[in-house]
């Protein structure tokens, strides 16, 4: 197996910019048909795909049997002309000249058909290879890109936050535990409370990690392990606040727009849903809310939260995103600042996607008072002495200051209108599955 000089190598997205030239190719074999007086090759290689071209007159009899072999998958290298065809995936084809095969692969186990989810799942492995999986996985890398460039034009500095933490952040029933020499460590749901003592450091400030919950749940919108960037901010306030969402999520939205008009028509997702979607968003209270659903016969009492049932519900209402605020404090976290003119209810707001796709930030306003704060941690029967550090963040210098967190998979599920959070993510693990 032999790689070509890295200086001949020319990328499928690159083709363009050598028409008539002679060039090299390196990839895999996507798919192949032959009459047996002319074969088309689909080749990929990470950038896009690419149909070459070969007739028996065109290549020697030993090329031309190597053509005939190929198998789905194979690791090759071809060499030809590149032609303009309007016809083809980015307007070129290749007339192939000379075949290098790298590894023939065995019979692949995703042929081009219909596979049943399971099956798709058990080989994620090869399913990303698939141009509609690729297109998501491109949607998904300029959604993180966009989210960054946007905080880090507005003045935040990135500080990671860890993974293992001595305490839970939000309820203490979704935490894995692990054993961290003797004591008890969970994977972390947020980075929330850490981000706060670096935004006193720093201002401005966000961390981007994976986090973890261990829910029980199988709907769409659910992962166990997913990635959320978390900014956090002092000096802001919850209107400050959620004027950020507002900004942030228009900005990534158009940037998609703007650049990944292929990927989106891959995954076929009407740009048109995308385009409405401007800033002021609309706002609902949680008590119109459970009108509005009251109105829909959905059951559910005043202080109970939202369900994704409900989330639908409410949001099919609006055709852009819409803020649900002012939780009762009793289904919310500790951390959340209640409302001065009603304090039963917290200056909080979750951020519901338009069609069905539920909430994709959740944030507040968070307390800075030293004795609320203690009152809450005890409320909630949280253990004092993990939380010194944290209530240190009142004691010097607390200023009003607020937060969110945004979950990459669910916001990319909206924008690339997925069916299911798995897909939004490599390896997806989720209630029954943690392999591949």
């Amino acid at each position: 197996m032999t790689v070509m000089d890295k200086e001949a190598r020319v990328s499928i997205e690159a083709l363009g910019d050598h028409l008539d030239e002679t060039v090299a190719l390196q990839g895999w074999l996507y798919n192949h048909r032959s009459s047996g007086k002319i074969a088309f090759l689909q080749i990929r290689d990470g950038t896009g795909v690419v149909q070459a071209v070969a007739t028996p007159s065109d290549v020697d009899a030993a090329t031309w049997e190597k053509i005939q072999s190929l198998t789905q998958e194979s690791s090759l290298v071809v060499r030809g002309v590149v032609r303009a065809d309007p016809r083809s995936p980015g307007g070129v084809e290749i007339h192939l000249a000379n075949l290098q095969v790298l590894q023939l692969a065995e019979e692949y186990p995703l042929a081009l058909k219909e596979h049943g989810v399971e099956f798709l799942l058990n080989h994620r492995h090869l399913w990303l290879r698939t141009p509609r999986q690729v297109a998501i996985m491109r949607l998904r890398d300029r959604i993180m890109r966009e989210l960054e460039d946007f905080l880090r034009d507005d003045g935040f500095t990135r500080v990671d936050t860890p993974i293992l933490t001595p305490n839970a952040c939000e309820g203490t029933s979704s935490l894995f535990e692990t054993d961290f020499f003797g004591h008890p460590a969970y994977l972390t749901q947020s980075g929330q409370l850490y981000s706060e003592a670096t935004a006193a450091a720093l201002g401005k400030v966000y961390c981007f990690s994976p986090a973890f919950r261990a829910e029980k749940s199988k709907t769409r919108r659910h992962l166990i392990e997913f990635w959320m960037i978390e900014p956090e901010m002092a000096f802001y306030d919850y209107e400050d606040n959620l004027a950020l969402q507002e900004r942030l999520v228009e900005h990534v939205v158009d940037r998609v727009l703007q650049t990944c008009a292929e990927e989106l028509e891959t995954v076929g997702r009407d740009p048109a849903q995308l385009e409405r979607i401007r800033a002021p968003f609309a706002r609902i209270s949680y008590d119109d809310a459970l009108e509005l659903l009251a109105d829909q016969d959905f059951g559910i009492e005043w202080g109970e939260d939202l369900g994704a049932p409900h989330e639908t519900a409410i949001a099919g209402a609006f055709d852009r995103p819409v803020f649900v605020e002012r939780f009762p404090a009793k289904c919310k976290a500790f951390y959340m600042e209640p409302d001065p003119q009603r304090p039963e209810v917290v200056l909080a707001a979750d951020l519901l996607a338009p069609e069905g796709y539920g909430e994709i930030i959740g944030g507040s306003q968070r307390i800075a008072d030293y004795d609320l704060l203690l009152r809450r941690i005890r409320e909630h029967n949280l253990p004092e002495e993990d939380f010194n550090w944290y209530l240190d963040l009142r004691r010097y210098g607390s200023v009003v200051h607020s937060g969110f967190g945004l979950g990459i998979e669910r916001l990319l599920t909206w924008v690339a209108g997925l069916d299911h959070v798995r897909e939004s993510i490599p390896f997806p693990r989720m209630l029954n599955r943690l392999s591949p």
